[in-house]
């Protein structure tokens, strides 16, 4: 495969998506206006290099349907051969047509299109700016659209779908009518998407709401000029796919060897799995449920190992009669993605830096230096408040108010930060951030406390959550659970009860001697939390206090620091007035050990410089628009994904939000909630079922959520265009049947025959326009166009082009200021000056909408 390295040296990792299909079995390159298209009968490798510093790289090769396995086969030694070239880190994907992961959507972002045939049939491929042109896509999906070509008959349609017959010069939308209005929205973007890159901007692009034919009669009398006379009825809809399965429970680790010169594969371990099952010197298969299948290759494995390893995945699949549309993942140790990482209890990075300060939880051996924290680091990096999950700097104003017969009292503040196991709690903490007040709503829920109690405390959260007109975020809190900001706003004064209450005038049970942890450095990450008062309780890393009815033991462990031990003093203020007695742990007065019950064995070991892994976090859409409730993932996700139709759910590992946008529905909502906690009980790595769930209100998003999206933008959902708004401007529909009335529109072409054309192959066949343009008659081909104004005003049909098509000194950045006033206003819907003020992404949203971006 000499030629193979040829095409190797020319590829450069660079930020962005490469494309290349499979052309008698060479890599031939497809260019960039044909992105997003992929022939049924073709094979795909794409490489992807992200924007971030870490210029992750990933390589999907992607399998059509109707492809050969020759093709397939050469696909596959490309992609090893890429992966070799490019040093081995990329995670490796192999995508089946119908069947692709998330990741290789999201690339996608206004859908992707199927064609019929590919680069052996015969079929041809071109390049942009073609009219001739007759198909009908089906399009299907809301959040990740695919569109493929069906047969160009009304046998095609049904009533639940999208369907788009092009006609080149014209693209008519045709709606079902039980389509919803996301789905129609990301149908007219795919529509925006074909004429401004396959057409150049020159192509006009009309509605049909299927329900109300009758209100658009040219479009109509143009469809059926083209489909015939509709006879008998439309199909009933087709319920959408189910998505993937994002997690399945039972996950097997299998190690793969060919120590005996033969392959083995033995099962190894089942969830919840630790890093330390894997191996450098071997490489693991991890099954996951039969819905995904991972490789993992180990630095020291042989080369024949690691060069072997995606055959193997499939060898693997046949091997468990999986369906062959299983997605495989391929990675090296040092580059394994996060869906990867997210299937193990704990997962270590080589060389991970301490974070800020972390607080710990009783029984968890993790010492971390403690850092003070700083809150001006926190705005000038919105991440950090994401992942110390700090929203301010804990000044803010505190109301508590405790569930008593299942109404709220207010709490005397005198005894703020003390809470019982037997109670539920509300806390409310306001605070500022630009010069507007914002709201967290902390349910913080006692372990002994009723499920009456527990019930009504969420019912409170939502009269005081209505009061302030959904404004607050709301935190789910379990009693030990408490994240790192609810411990901040109590300035070292959270004392947990483990049990009774704090209503007055109740008297609770006198438990003779109690045991209390202190844990934390400053008073912005302090508590101390009841233990059992006996001797195996104690730790040597942390300071406890004692409380008998006599007297009052400060016993300090050898491994607490100076800070550890003025916070533990502090704290037993609170509890007692009574002078306290200082132990030293190994000094112990008899009195300590008789209190306890007698001397016992405890934790002794000084705890390991760990720290919890940073995982990558992860957005899933929860929705019901289809008729029944589906929870999808969304990959490389922006804040552009979240859907105001419906609640997103976003895991960031030690917290999960709900996103609630403006538009979702009663069920979403609440379905949500339980999913998350379902999410929780389920997931693979055994995660804790105690890990806080928080409810943001779109508008409202604290930085602990912003903090996870690249470049958030606060102004965004007062800008973002409805489908109602975009349909409006597609511009004047009787124009399209004066364009189209010249041609001959009876030649049915598409489905079949050499004559079809459209983008989506190789870059090096020549353009069908040369052979074309005869046929072409001269309503579609404007001779001005290939003529650049050397200066001067240009017209849009002109800088509606990739960057190297445009005439030479021109900034493809600032082609909006080259058109005249009146085309500028007619193109953005508003003048030079307005356009002006508008924030940059508006800016950017409408150059984008317009083709000029």
């Amino acid at each position: 495969m000499t030629e193979a390295q040829d095409v190797l040296k020319n590829i450069q990792r660079k930020p962005g998506l490469q494309i290349w299909t499979i052309s008698k079995m060479k890599m031939v390159p497809v260019p960039e206006q044909a992105h997003g298209n992929f022939f049924e009968g073709d094979c795909y490798i794409i490489l992807n290099v992200s924007n971030s510093t870490s210029q992750s790289t990933d390589i999907h090769y992607w399998i059509g349907n109707t492809s050969s396995q020759d093709e397939q086969g050469a696909a596959a030694i490309y992609v090893t051969q890429l992966d070799k070239y490019l040093g081995g880190s990329p995670v490796q994907y192999r995508e089946v047509q119908g069947c692709e992961s998330a990741k290789f959507k999201s690339y996608f972002k206004n859908g992707l299109i199927y064609k019929k045939g590919g680069a052996g049939s015969g079929f041809t491929h071109v390049e942009t700016n073609t009219f001739n042109i007759q198909r009908l896509l089906h399009v299907k999906g809301t959040k990740h659209v695919t569109a493929r070509e069906v047969e160009v008959s009304w046998s095609s349609f049904n009533l639940g779908d999208i369907f788009l017959l092009d006609l080149g010069k014209a693209i008519i939308q045709w709606n079902g009518p039980q389509s919803n209005r996301q789905e129609k929205l990301k149908a007219v973007l795919l529509a925006q998407d074909i004429r401004d890159r396959e057409r150049g901007g020159r192509a006009q692009i009309g509605v049909i709401e299927g329900g109300q034919e009758e209100a658009s009669p040219e479009l109509m009398k143009l469809m059926i000029s083209v489909l015939g006379q509709r006879t008998g009825h439309l199909k009933e809809s087709i319920p959408d796919d189910k998505p993937d399965q994002n997690q399945t429970s039972i996950i097997k680790l299998y190690h793969v060897s060919d120590a005996s010169g033969q392959l083995l594969v033995q099962e190894v371990a089942t969830s919840p799995l630790t890093q330390d099952l894997l191996s450098s010197s071997d490489c693991y298969i991890l099954d996951q449920g039969g819905s995904s299948v991972m490789v993992w290759k180990g630095k020291a494995a042989s080369d024949e190992e690691r060069s072997s390893a995606l055959s193997r995945a499939v060898g693997f699949i046949k091997a468990k009669n999986y369906p062959s549309n299983t997605k495989v993942e391929v990675m090296s140790e040092g580059g394994e993605s996060a869906m990867f990482k997210h299937l193990f209890k704990s997962w270590k990075e080589k060389g991970q830096t301490q974070g800020l300060g972390r607080t710990h939880s009783v029984g968890k051996i993790a010492k971390v230096d403690q850092v003070k924290f700083d809150v001006m680091e926190l705005h000038a990096q919105p991440k950090l408040a994401a992942q110390e999950r700090m929203v301010d700097d804990a000044s803010g104003h505190i109301q508590v108010w405790r569930i008593e017969n299942l109404e709220l009292k207010e709490v005397n503040p005198s005894t703020f930060g003390q809470f019982y196991g037997g109670d539920c709690y509300l806390v409310l903490y306001t605070y500022n951030r630009a010069n507007k007040q914002q709201y967290i709503l902390y349910m913080w829920q006692g372990r002994h406390a009723t499920q009456d109690e527990v019930t009504a405390c969420a019912y409170q959260a939502v009269n005081l959550d209505n009061k302030y007109n959904g404004a607050p975020t709301q935190v789910r809190v379990v009693m030990g659970k408490e994240p790192r900001h609810f411990l901040a706003i109590f300035k070292g004064r959270l004392i947990i009860f483990e049990g009774g209450t704090g209503r007055p005038g109740v008297v609770n049970p006198d438990p003779g001697a109690r045991l209390f942890q202190v844990r934390g450095t400053h008073e912005m990450n302090t508590k101390a939390t009841e233990v059992p008062g006996r001797a195996s309780s104690l730790n040597t890393n942390d300071v406890f206090l004692l409380k008998t009815h006599q007297n009052v033991f400060l016993w300090y462990g050898k491994g607490c620091s100076g800070d550890e031990r003025e916070m533990g003093k502090a704290v037993a203020d609170l509890l007692s007035e009574q002078d306290k007695q200082i132990v030293m742990e190994g000094q112990e007065p008899a009195a300590f050990w008789v209190a306890l019950g007698g001397k016992a064995p405890y934790a002794t070991d000084k705890r390991l410089e760990k720290e919890v892994a940073p995982h990558e976090p992860r957005l899933f859409e929860c929705s019901n628009q289809t008729g029944r409730f589906l929870m999808t993932e969304v990959a490389d996700f922006t804040q552009d994904d979240l859907d105001e139709d419906d609640v997103m759910l976003l895991d960031t590992w030690e917290e999960i939000f709900l996103w609630i946008g403006n538009s979702a529905n009663q069920y979403e909502t609440q379905e949500s909630y339980n999913s998350a906690v379902e999410y929780l009980k389920t997931h693979p790595a055994g995660r804790d079922p105690g890990t806080p769930i928080t409810t943001v209100k779109q508008g409202h998003e604290p930085p602990t959520f912003t903090g996870w999206f690249n470049a958030w933008d606060a102004h965004k959902w007062s800008g973002g265009l409805s489908y109602e708004e975009m349909k409006s401007k597609l511009g004047d529909i009787s124009q399209i049947t004066v364009n189209l009335n010249n041609t001959s529109l009876n030649k049915k072409t598409g489905g079949g025959g050499g004559s079809y054309s459209a983008p989506g192959g190789p870059g090096n066949i020549k353009s069908h326009n040369q052979r074309m343009s005869s046929s072409i008659s001269n309503a579609y081909v404007d001779q001005s166009l290939s003529r650049a104004k050397p200066s001067g005003m240009l017209h849009s049909e002109q800088l509606v082009k990739t960057p190297n098509q445009l005439p030479q000194g021109l900034d493809p950045e600032k082609r909006e200021e080259y058109l005249t006033d009146a085309e500028f206003e007619n193109l953005f819907g508003c003048t030079r000056n307005n356009f002006q003020r508008l924030p940059k992404w508006r800016q950017n949203d409408l150059k984008k909408k317009a083709g000029l971006f």
